[in-house]
Order: C-alpha cells, then structure tokens, then sequence
C-alpha cells in the first residue's frame, strides 16, 4: 500500500466514526428526541407489556406455563395454532422474551417477570381478568370515542365478554362481602334473590354466613347463567340455589324474597329506567324486605372514569350513578330509610340500602 493509499484509508477510519458522532449528536440536539425517549419508556413499553399480560392471561397461556415451562409445539397445540401459523406464534411468544414476562430454557418458554409469575397465582386471578377489562373495553372506549361520537357508534352488550367481567369485578370482592354481611339476617330463614349473579361468588358467600339461606341467582347474558349454575353444582350450593338466564324488568316472580342484592350492575340500566328497574325490584320484596345495592360511583380514579366513559357510548345502560342521584332514585322508586355508605376509603365505590315498608304494585 503506497503513502496516498494508506492517508485514504486512515482518512476514512477516522471519518467513520467521527460521521457516528456527528450523527448522533444532531439526534441528540433533536427538541423532539427528550419526548420520544421520555414517551418511550414512560408510556409505549408499559403499554406494550399491559397489552401483552392482558393477552397472556386470556389466551390461557399465563396458566399454561405458570404449571410448567413448555415449548412452542406444546403451547401451538393448546391454543389450537394452524400449522402455517406456528411461526407466527413464536414470533408472538419471543415479544414476551423481549418484554422481559418470559424466559427461554432448553427450547421451552417460563415465566420469567416477578409481575407475570405474580398474576399466574390463583389468588391474583381477579386482577389478570382486570387488566385485560382495561385493555380490551376501556382502551377501545379511549381510542375510538371521536369516532364513534361522529359516527353515531354505539358498544353492545355482546361487545363485553361476560365471564371476564365476572371474574374481574371480584377485586372488589372483599368490600361487597363486608356489605352483604351487614346487610344479612344471620340466624332466621332468608330468601335471596341476587340481579346479575356473574359467577355467583356473593350468593355462595351469602349461604355461608346463613345456612338458611335459599336464593334465586339471575344474570342477563346466558354464558354467565350457565357459568354460574356450574360453579353452584361445584359449590354443593345446587340443592339451595336455582339459577337461571333473566333480567330483572322482565322477572315473572312473587314478592316473596327478603334481601334482593345488585352487585356493580346498576349501570347496566340506562338513567331514565333506572327508577323503573328499582321499583321493579322493590316488588319483588315482602314487606320489611331489604335492598343492597353496590357500585362504583362517577368522581373516581381513572379506572373508574374509563368505565363510565364505556357506559356512556354503550347502547343498553348508561353512564356511572352519582351517589346523590342513586339515592334519590331509591327513594324515587319506594325505598325506605335508604343510606348510602363508603365501601372502600377515598374511593367512590358505595353499598346502599332500603326498605320495602308495603307490598309493591308495578
């Protein structure tokens, strides 16, 4: 190599690296690169990782690999995978190795994360389901609301999945609980009749506390109903607990329950029927019979203005009570000596209850 040849080559070397710099350095100086590397760890990648945990706890692959590591042909064959599609799969399941949720071992997928470990624990189960809520009605309710206001667009009730709300409006669980037993006579015979039953954990808490206790569980969506009367069978409850596939406007029943309950539905009704729905549950009452009614109410955290938002462009319900207008609408239907009171301590969530103090006519 002659003296030129070798000044060109060392010329270029330098020119390399200095060119990187260079290039960097105007990225760098980019006003916009603080917010797209802010944006990027701040809200994309936990975005990505809330849609994927969401899709990992449907799918049924969280529960999957939470009893053992499995590799791709194991996992392809449980999610019933087409064969042209099991590259695809594992494109999808190597996201998790990138997002950190899964681990690669001798060929097989593991949970990896301490929060996908966490979510996998049976005890967590209504806090997966919450997740993929948020990421498959919430999001949509956030992301098309423009266009769905200029359309006209409405959701429907077949646009929910009733089992996963079932199962995700248990984080609530305790606070309903501590509700239905101040609320339940404990010693005499009681006959329950509970609107929108979803799995039917309250009713099976409620024959706990009495043994005396018989119940009527109804839920709108059939899925539910169904869902519901196995677990009863599960429960050893069958014998006490009848359920069936009904909504409360249209229930051809006697006033011959003592407690009617409605757990976080009421917003199933839309606001201008939402004093004919109570009053037709009053009539469902004997007389001295009680009504506790739980929900979440309009002024909460986010997760809850999310769901009100859902409510509001939904075509069969209607947006999250207000605790003053709730109350009046129980008054407004017959109840008696209604109060409303916190469930859960600086949060909107509410239980309220009244009295049948005659006979109901609707």
């Amino acid at each position: 190599m002659d003296i030129l040849g070798l000044a060109k080559t060392v010329s270029r070397r330098v020119e390399e690296p200095l060119s990187e710099l260079l290039s960097i350095a105007r990225i760098v100086g980019n006003p916009s690169t603080p917010v797209l590397l802010a944006l990027s760890k701040g809200l994309v990648e936990p975005t990505y990782r809330l849609t994927y945990l969401a899709s990992i706890s449907g799918s049924g692959v969280l529960g999957l690999l939470a009893r053992r590591p499995c590799d791709l042909e194991t996992i392809a064959e449980r999610l019933e995978t087409l064969p042209s599609d099991r590259e695809h799969l594992r494109a999808w399941l190597d996201m998790g190795v990138h997002l950190g949720d899964f681990g690669m071992r001798e060929g097989c997928y593991r949970l990896k994360s301490v929060t996908a470990r966490a979510l996998a624990l049976p005890r967590n189960d209504a806090i997966a389901a919450a997740l993929e809520e948020v990421v498959r009605f919430h999001v949509p309710a956030l992301l098309h609301g423009p266009k769905m206001s200029k359309e006209g667009l409405r959701f429907s009730l077949g646009d929910q999945d009733g089992a996963v709300i079932a199962r995700s409006t248990r984080v609530v669980q305790p606070f309903v609980e501590r509700a239905v037993a101040r609320t339940l006579e404990r010693s005499a015979p009681v006959r329950l009749l509970e609107v929108g039953c979803g799995s039917g954990t309250y009713v099976r808490y409620a024959a706990g506390l009495n043994p005396r206790l018989s119940a009527l569980a109804v839920d709108m969506q059939s899925e539910v109903a169904d869902q519901a009367a196995v677990n009863m069978q599960d429960w050893g409850l069958s014998g006490r607990v009848e359920v069936r596939q009904g909504d409360l406007r249209t229930l051809d029943l006697e006033p011959q329950f003592d407690l009617v309950t409605m757990h976080n539905n009421i917003y199933y009704f839309p606001e201008d029927e939402r004093v004919d729905a109570l009053r037709r549950a009053r009539s469902l009452l004997a007389p001295g019979g009680k009504l506790l009614l739980t929900t979440s109410c309009q002024g909460g955290n986010a997760g809850l203005e999310a769901l009100n938002l859902w409510f509001r462009y939904a075509d069969f319900g209607g947006p999250l009570p207000e605790e003053a207008a709730l109350v009046a609408h129980m008054e407004d239907a017959g109840f008696a000596d209604v109060e409303a009171n916190q469930l859960i301590p600086g949060e909107q969530f509410r239980a309220c209850t009244g009295t049948n103090t005659q006979l109901a006519l609707c």
